[in-house]
């Protein structure tokens, strides 16, 4: 079938639509965020590696008074220098933008121990260099009070095929993490990642369980949890975690794929396998305060800027469509 130009034109602005933010899309996000009842966040890295430019877009245009800091320029915060951790704090402060937390890499390595995990990068690289993780916890905790963020994200070792094996090892690391942390007021937030051993919601429950240190809470996030082609993440795995443990959440989407390598692509918040509306609501019922950060991770709006400013609008809708938004 022939489009006319009128057809053609309408079909171009509907893209364009979908990777652009008009400024009537921009004023209505800016009044949505305001009154989101979590602080709502967005991880600089999804949107440029420029934190200057990473931080305007998320002040600026989404409207947000919080960022999740991860990498900056290419470099984790545990490798920057003094002066360029002092660049990024004018930058934060400029925008008048507050840190959920330190999205740190913190246990995202090899078991000691264990046998090398297919997630490992020394699969690609046996020469790849051992991150001290003692020593990247205590650059963590000083790299949280820099930033005057009470929480540090961790992971819970690459992905063992046995992992039942080396559960207590895991689980006492997280254990002694947390507990550090503790001591200089601050939270420790396991991300549930499907390239290490907590990957799943089921399987964060199980964690939780396993460290009952209150000092340990999860980074709840459901798309990770999504991947698993026969997990429900919500309801099901969110409505059995106890609730007073859930510290931070990712807000990103996935569908099955099962023609691709993976057997999942990742989606923008409102298209995919998570019924985000019904998410949102249910941390709002559960007295969930904490922050929402979208991890945008759906590269098909053609530049990680524009990927991400699709996937804002669709958290955005969703939280409408759950009825949160303060008037």
């Amino acid at each position: 079938m022939r489009l006319n130009r009128r057809e053609l034109l309408y079909g171009a602005a509907a893209v364009a639509a979908t990777t652009t933010f008009p400024s009537l899309v921009s004023a209505q996000v800016k009044q949505l965020a305001a009154s989101c009842p979590f602080h709502l966040a967005v991880i600089n890295d999804e949107i440029s590696p420029d934190l200057d430019h990473a931080a305007y877009i998320a002040s600026k245009e989404f409207g947000l008074h919080h960022l999740e800091l991860r990498n900056i320029n290419g470099k984790g915060l545990h490798i920057m220098s003094s002066d360029e951790l002092a660049e990024a704090k004018k930058i934060l402060a400029k925008y008048q933008l507050k840190v959920t937390d330190i999205g740190s890499p913190l246990f995202k390595s090899d078991l000691p121990g264990a046998p090398l995990s297919k997630d490992s990068p020394k699969r690609k690289n046996p020469s790849a260099p051992d991150v001290d993780q003692d020593a990247l916890l205590d650059r963590c905790i000083d790299l949280a009070k820099t930033f005057g963020t009470d929480r540090i994200r961790c992971f819970d070792f690459w992905r063992l095929d046995d992992a039942a094996a080396y559960r207590k090892q895991i689980n006492q690391k997280l254990d002694e993490a947390a507990s550090k942390c503790s001591k200089h007021g601050l939270v420790l937030v396991l991300e549930n990642e499907m390239a290490c051993n907590t990957g799943s919601g089921a399987e964060a429950l199980a964690t939780l369980n396993g460290v009952p240190n209150r000092g340990l809470m999860l980074n709840w996030d459901p798309g990770n949890s999504g991947t698993f082609a026969t997990d429900v993440p919500f309801p099901d795995d969110y409505e059995r975690l106890p609730k007073s443990r859930i510290g931070h959440v990712h807000a990103k989407n996935v569908r099955m794929a099962p023609e691709t390598k993976s057997g999942w692509e990742w989606q923008p918040v409102d298209i995919g396998k998570i019924d985000w509306a019904a998410q949102f609501k249910a941390l709002k019922r559960d007295g969930y305060t904490h922050a929402v950060s979208l991890e945008t991770h759906w590269h098909g709006g053609g530049t990680p800027e524009n990927s991400t400013r699709r996937s804002m609008q669709g958290l955005m809708a969703c939280m409408e469509k759950a009825e949160l938004l303060r008037s």
